[in-house]
C-alpha cells in the first residue's frame, strides 16, 4: 500500500528531498552566472584547501561516488579550473590542483553561495539556525557513515 501524499509527510525522508530540491535551486540561482554545481563548487573548495589531492580522496572526502567524480572533474579541467598532474610516488594516481582561473573563480563565488545558503535558512528564526545546524551534522555524521551513503551517480 502506498502512502498518501498527506501520509508523505511523516516521513523525514520526504522533507529530506524537499530540502535538497530547495537548496540545489537557490544555488543554481544564486551562481548562474558561473555556470557551476554544488558538487563542482564542494569539488574546487576541496581542492582549494587540500591542494595535490587525488581523485579518491577527493570523492571520499565530499562524500560524492567515486565512479562519477571523474566527470566531474573532467568538466572542471576543460573550463580550465582544475588540473591534474602526475603523483611522484605513484604514476597511477592524478593529483588535483586549482589554476589560477579556479581560484578566482571560487573567490568570485563566495558571496553568490553564501546568499544562497542564507536563502535556504532564511525560514528559520535565527536563533534556531545553528541548532539546525548540529542536527544535519549528526544525520550526516559529519562526514562519517559508509560507502553507502555517498550521492547516486548523477
Amino acid at each position: 500500500m502506498r502512502p498518501s501524499p498527506d501520509e508523505l509527510e511523516e516521513y523525514p525522508g520526504y522533507f529530506i528531498r524537499r530540502l535538497q530540491q530547495i537548496a540545489v535551486a537557490a544555488f543554481m540561482s544564486e551562481t548562474q552566472a558561473w555556470g557551476i554545481t554544488p558538487v563542482q563548487f564542494g569539488a574546487l573548495s576541496a581542492v582549494a584547501a587540500h591542494p595535490d589531492i587525488d581523485q579518491r580522496t577527493l570523492a571520499g572526502m565530499i562524500r560524492f561516488d567515486t565512479s562519477t567524480i571523474g566527470s566531474v572533474l573532467d568538466r572542471l579541467e576543460k573550463r580550465g579550473l582544475l588540473a591534474r598532474g602526475s603523483s611522484a610516488t605513484d604514476r597511477r594516481v592524478r593529483l588535483l590542483r586549482l589554476t589560477d582561473d579556479g581560484h578566482a573563480l571560487l573567490a568570485d563565488v563566495q558571496p553568490a553561495v553564501r546568499r544562497a545558503q542564507e536563502r535556504m535558512l532564511a525560514p528559520l528564526p535565527e536563533a534556531e539556525r545553528a541548532p539546525f545546524m548540529r542536527m544535519l551534522a549528526v544525520l550526516t555524521d559529519r562526514g562519517g557513515g559508509d560507502e553507502d551513503s555517498r550521492s547516486e551517480p548523477t
